[in-house]
Order: structure tokens, then sequence, then C-alpha cells
């Protein structure tokens, strides 16, 4: 997908806007404890395919500006995207998601995702049961996009995001920024991405939670003339210990924290394959070394860190489908379902 050269864009005016926004929501969230860990889970079915963590894939493909507000462009034209997660066995997530060119060099796009995590009963201080609940979150995002030249592109997502847990509530913003190089004759995409810069504006209880601030860079490069690409991404990078801690056997409760260099090395790092030989069909495979080392020996299988997927289009409809079961107990299942909104009236 070739990218056409903009000498003048209003992308630095926006994003010195959205800095200042995120200086003066974050400073009000120094203290408390990181949340809001269902940001870090992507809708779309092409990343959850690529270990979670696709910030470099290039596909006209408007659920990928999620991760990356810089994946999006004007080569989306205009589509509509459906999507469903059955997360972790009782979660249920689903979203609808809509974008368009802005001109030769700029795209948008709007969006909302509904999170619910099932049925779960309560109980007050004393131990006495309150009755069941279902924790929900709800997400409603912005996105747009700019061409700073031929090979680079930027672009920022405002999430606002409303959570009701029971009888508490909260309301956050938050802003991702991303930039994306790529290198069509060979084939290579390079993008970094500052996600979930914000805080809250409305507390659960006395003390702030906070986002699940990130910075990731993610690198994804064609193999020749072959139809494979490999990915890497790093994530996490504003801290480098990830330790964890490692049970014995799945029957014994005791365990002990690790940590090494090459554990925490690749704790920060997701690996992918994927294989495209046309652009109306791609299937992927990655690991994520963190999701296995997670579960350590407790309930994991030899599947637990691995994810498969697969996306193929059929006229105006795009499916994908993909796939993780990081533990025996619960696997997930991501689905997507797009469509080009302009070519059907043609």
């Amino acid at each position: 997908m070739k990218r056409l050269f903009c000498l003048t864009s209003p992308y630095t005016r926006l994003l010195c806007c959205l800095a200042a926004l995120w200086v003066s929501i974050s400073t009000m969230a120094q203290t408390g404890n990181s949340g809001y860990s269902f940001l870090e889970i992507p809708s779309s079915a092409h990343s959850f395919a690529l270990g979670g963590s696709g910030i470099a894939v290039i596909d006209d493909d408007v659920t990928l500006s999620e991760q990356n507000p810089a994946l999006l462009g004007p080569e989306i034209e205009s589509q509509l995207a459906f999507n469903y997660m059955l997360y972790m066995g009782t979660s249920n997530f689903a979203g609808v998601r809509y974008g368009m060119g802005a001109g030769e060099h700029g795209a948008w796009a709007a969006g909302i995702r509904y999170l619910n995590y099932g049925k779960m009963r309560g109980f007050n201080e004393s131990g006495g049961e309150t009755g069941y609940f279902t924790p929900q979150d709800i997400v409603f995002e912005g996105a747009y996009s700019h061409d700073i030249n031929d090979r680079l592109r930027g672009g920022a997502n405002l999430k606002m995001i409303y959570s009701i847990y029971e009888q508490y509530s909260a309301f956050a913003l938050a802003v991702d920024l991303g930039i994306n190089y790529y290198n069509e004759e060979n084939d290579l995409s390079f993008s970094a991405v500052f996600s979930n810069m914000g805080g809250q504006l409305k507390r659960f209880s006395d003390s702030y939670t906070r986002l699940p601030f990130n910075i990731s860079l993610g690198y994804m490069q064609g193999l020749g003339s072959s139809p494979f690409s490999i990915a890497i991404t790093a994530t996490d990078l504003t801290r480098w210990k990830r330790q964890y801690y490692s049970h014995k056997t799945d029957s014994d409760d005791s365990s002990e924290l690790k940590s090494s260099f090459f554990s925490d090395l690749f704790r920060h790092l997701v690996f992918g394959l994927q294989y495209s030989p046309s652009e109306k069909f791609y299937a992927a495979l990655a690991y994520n070394y963190k999701v296995r080392t997670d579960m350590s020996t407790y309930q994991r299988n030899f599947l637990s860190g691995f994810s498969v997927g697969l996306g193929f289009r059929v006229s105006s409809f795009r499916v994908g489908v993909s796939y993780q079961m990081p533990h025996k107990g619960a696997s997930s299942l991501n689905l997507n379902l797009t469509t080009d909104i302009a070519s059907l009236f043609d």
C-alpha cells in the first residue's frame, strides 16, 4: 500500500494538544496501583493472532488502529468492523469501529467497545453476601492519522473509559500516540507506540488507579520474495525487571519468585510468523514468553504462550479469527467481521 507524500500537516499541532492533555491528566494519577488491564487486550483478530502485539502490521484493516493509530490510513477508504471475543471462559467483549479516509493523506476512525466479565457474587466487609453483579467497562474511541512523508505516518487515539463494578464507578481518559515507518520496496515496517497515557477523572474510591502506560516497539519484515514475514514486538519498555512466580506442580501451591537477565529480556518480547500469499489471505502464529511464564507450571499446557489466527476476504467482506489457550482451564477466541461500505453500493 503506497503512501503519498505530504509537505504540510496538521499532525504536529494535534500531537501538541494531546501531549498537553496527557500531562494534565497523568499529573493527577501518580499514586495508586495500575489497573485497566483490559486496555491491553486487542479487539483485532489479526493483532491477537500475532501474540496480542501487532503494532507493525501493514494491512488496510481499520481494527488495527486500536493498537497503533499510525496503522490507520486513507487506504481503508470506508470500513465498518464488528468484533467479538470470548475471553478466558466467561468474559464477553464486543465492539464496533468505523473508519474512512480524510483527503489523500489522512484518515479517522471512531468506535466503541463493551466488556462484560460475567456474573459474580458480591460480599460486604463482614462477609455477608450482597447478591450477584456484573462488572462492565465501556470504551469510546476516536483516532486520527496523517502521512508525514511517503514512508512515515503518525497517529493519535483518544479513549474515554467508563467502568462500573457493582455500586462503584469510575471514568478515565487515555491517549495513544503512534508512529509507523513503512518501506514498501523492502517490505519493512517499524512502529513505536506510547499507549494509555492519561488517568482517572472519577475514582472508584479514595485512591487513584493508574492506567497501564506502555511503550512498545514493533518490527515486521518480509522474507525476500517468499509469502512469509516475521514480526518482533518489544513491550512494557518503561521497566526492565518482569519477575514472575513459578509453581512447582499443579497440585503444589508453593511458589518462588524468579527473575534473571534472559527471563526479563524474553518476557518483553513477542515473536510472530505470518504467511500471506496474497492480499486476500493471511495465517499467523506467535509465541509470547510472558504468557507462558505467567502460568509457570500451574495449569499450563503445551499451547500456553502460543496464538494462531487467519483472515480472508470474500468480495466486500473480510473475516478474521484467532485463538489462544493460556492454560488448561480457559481459552480465548477472537472474531472480526469487516466490510467496505463504499464497495457495497458499487
